[in-house]
Order: C-alpha cells, then structure tokens, then sequence
C-alpha cells in the first residue's frame, strides 16, 4: 500500500492525525523517507518515533557497525529459485575484512515449520559450502 498510495495516506493529513507504523527502523526504507520529505514539503507536521530494527540491533552481539560492509539479503529459497546475487557483495566484504548482515526472508506471513526449516537448510547450506572463507 505504501509504495502505490502514498497520495491517499498524505491527503487528509492536514485535517486529521494520520500515522504510519512501520516494523523495524522507519527509514530503513525509501518509502518512508520519500513520505516524510513529501509530508514536509505539503507543510504537513511531521513527527518520527524510532524503534528498533536489526540494523541497530547488530551492536548487542558484540560486533562493531564500523566493521560492517553492505547488508544483503538473502530470499528464500525454493525448489526452482535458488538466486546467488547476494554472494558478491558477502565476499567483496569479506575481501575487505568486513563483517556482513545478511537478512534472511523467513516468510513472516507465511510461518510454518516446514518454511522454517527450509530457511535454517538454505542458511546451513550457505554457511558450509558456499560461503566459508578462510
């Protein structure tokens, strides 16, 4: 809905309180940014509440942000999509000493153990063929 009415969401908000919830860190998107500089610009009073998101998360393990390349993420896989774009980008930072933040689809709207599994067996196969780097 965001991305293709943005208008709509931005139209009362002259005359009405009008929010928008996000999951995760609210410019972490384009969109949202897109929407609070065209919110700014109608002379629409902005207010952003931060939340946390993995990207600000990543600290409590003990690793430095500074030390992160390029986040990637890494889709879920099926039976007839298996994309490999992403491993450039892990091993350019690896190349770099840098750690990588891979977002993993988990298929939140579609939760099942099956899909649970199958997104530890991409990320196993991931970790033990493909991607260890000495």
């Amino acid at each position: 809905m965001i991305e293709t009415e943005s208008d709509e969401i931005l139209r009362d908000a002259h005359t009405q309180d009008v929010a928008l919830l996000v999951v995760g860190d609210p410019f972490g998107a384009t969109t949202h940014t897109d929407i609070l500089l065209r919110a700014r610009a109608l002379g629409i009073p902005t207010r952003v509440v931060h939340n946390a998101s993995i990207m600000n998360a990543v600290g409590a393990c003990g690793l430095q942000l500074y030390n992160f390349g390029q986040t990637v993420s890494l889709v879920f896989f099926t039976d007839t999509w298996q994309p490999d774009s992403f491993y450039d980008r892990v091993r350019e930072n690896a190349d770099l000493g840098m750690h990588t933040l891979i977002l993993l689809d988990i298929k939140v709207k579609e939760q099942s153990e099956e899909n649970l599994i199958r997104c530890f067996f991409s990320l196993s196969v991931l970790l033990d063929g493909h991607l260890c780097m000495e």
